[in-house]
């Protein structure tokens, strides 16, 4: 049993390294993606636009996060 303990801290402690080393990927400008106020910013880029439905459209339109395709 003290065995698994030690191998179970040594796997946590690498899970904990492995995603301390890597930063969580930062919202750019124009992605889709919500900014650090919480507010949502549609992607208004014209070859995603060209892509998007109606009904995507008008969700980002009012301010919504979309919930179709």
């Amino acid at each position: 049993m003290l065995v698994g303990g030690i191998g179970g801290a040594a796997l946590y402690a690498t899970t904990l390294a492995a995603s301390a080393a890597s930063p969580s990927p930062s919202p750019s400008s124009g992605s889709g993606s919500s900014t650090a106020s919480g507010k949502f910013v549609p992607n208004e880029d014209p070859a995603h636009e060209a892509t998007e439905s109606a009904a995507r459209e008008a969700q980002e339109d009012a301010g919504q996060v979309p919930t179709v395709p």
